[in-house]
């Protein structure tokens, strides 16, 4: 599930420097990199970008739900007669 996390967190970037950029410098990067002239034309390449990154949201919200459910694991250490 590791690849998974890792894509997904790539994505989730990709959706958050995009929009950075929208909103700095109305410049839409996916739509340019997928050949969009004009600012918010999509195309069937960058609405798949569009629909992974979104997707990647979904998940990572799924996964800070389930973390956030999981008991928390508390590891205790022997203390040594030094008092370590």
């Amino acid at each position: 599930m590791r690849k998974l996390d890792l894509l997904a967190a790539t994505l989730v970037l990709v959706g958050g420097l995009n929009w950075g950029l929208v909103g700095i410098a109305k410049f839409d990067l996916v739509a340019w990199i997928c050949g969009g002239m004009e600012f918010g034309e999509t195309n069937a390449v960058s609405r798949v970008v569009y629909s992974l990154v979104g997707l990647a949201a979904v998940y990572g919200i799924a996964s800070l739900v389930a973390t956030a459910r999981r008991p928390v694991a508390r590891h205790h250490t022997a203390m040594t007669a030094e008092g370590h």
